[in-house]
């Protein structure tokens, strides 16, 4: 498994916030979606060799996000504190878990997160335009 560069570290970490925060940026529907997207992707490139992240790409939708959040009354803190928010982070893994899943890959195995991977490269979907194959 290939370590996390800082770039895709620094959207990791832009998924949580203050307590106060989140409780309400949980809600926001539209936001979590696009973190759940980022948050697949993720799970795919850490298990597949042959497929690596766009880093840029990413760190420019995470960037959009928090500007969203911001539009939306969040302070920065609050924004740091969800997307580092222990049970928020394991209700996004749950969520993209059950997604690997549904598209027939198993969490954690890399043969199956390949071909997910390939199968969201190919359709353009917003997961997969978070990735590229080598």
């Amino acid at each position: 498994m290939r370590m996390m560069g800082p770039a895709v570290s620094a959207v990791a970490l832009a998924v949580a916030g203050p307590v106060m925060g989140a409780d309400t940026l949980a809600k926001e529907a539209d936001i979590n979606n696009r973190l759940f997207e980022i948050a697949v992707a993720d799970e795919i490139r850490k298990s597949c060799d042959s497929i690596s992240p766009r880093i840029f790409t990413a760190w420019r939708r995470m960037q959009a996000l928090k500007a969203e959040a911001k539009t939306r009354g969040y302070t920065d803190a609050e924004i740091e504190a969800y997307v580092t928010d222990k049970e928020e982070k394991r209700k996004m893994r749950a969520r993209a878990d059950a997604y690997v899943r549904k598209h027939g890959a198993e969490p954690n195995d890399g043969p199956s997160l390949c071909r997910l991977g390939k199968q969201e490269i190919a359709k353009r979907s917003r997961i997969g335009t978070l990735l590229a194959a080598r």
